[in-house]
């Protein structure tokens, strides 16, 4: 897992939205239940249910592209889960959002020709990863290069500022092998 892209930009997310977060010495995987809100739900991963659901929030996000002559595009999200607008937060969602977000960016609303590099990027975005520092959690989303289902096989946990940790949980349905 360590060595696919989703694993990279997690990691990029959280030193631009957690900056000074480091694993601290001797840290060791957490193999136990993750807890609430979070739930598996087979191949499709890690999914969370949030008690409410908000449009017109603008979460934080940086856009990260990877590739030259086949970009795939990936996008840190940070916010208030309440803002991708489903009380259900999985895999699909959270890819549907993050393509939203990413055509939005793109998209400049005085240059027509901005349209088609906007609906390219948004149907590049092969990762995603949302961080709601408010609520201690945060989905890590990927599409499958095979079969182009979109999965969450992280979940995030953040501890408070105080305690400044973050515990990743693996879904036990990822692929055996890294790629990237």
């Amino acid at each position: 897992m360590t060595g696919r892209p989703i694993w990279r930009l997690l990691l990029r997310g959280l030193g631009v939205y957690l900056p000074g977060w480091e694993m601290p010495a001797g840290a060791l995987r957490v193999r136990d239940g993750f807890g609430p809100p979070a739930y598996l739900n087979g191949d499709a991963g890690f999914g969370v249910q949030i008690s409410g659901r908000r449009r017109g929030l603008e979460p934080d996000r940086e856009i990260y592209v990877r590739g030259r002559e086949n970009p795939s595009f990936g996008i840190v999200v940070a916010g208030p889960a309440a803002a991708i607008g489903s009380r259900v937060v999985d895999a699909e969602v959270l890819m549907r959002f993050a393509r939203r977000l990413t055509f939005e960016e793109l998209f400049d609303t005085g240059d027509a020709d901005s349209v088609p590099y906007a609906v390219r990027g948004a149907r590049a975005v092969e990762n995603a990863v949302f961080l709601d520092r408010a609520a201690g959690i945060g989905l890590c989303a990927e599409v499958d290069p095979v079969t182009r289902a979109p999965r969450c096989p992280l979940y995030v946990r953040l501890g408070g500022p105080a305690e400044r940790t973050v515990r990743v949980y693996g879904s036990a349905a990822q692929p055996a092998e890294a790629r990237g």
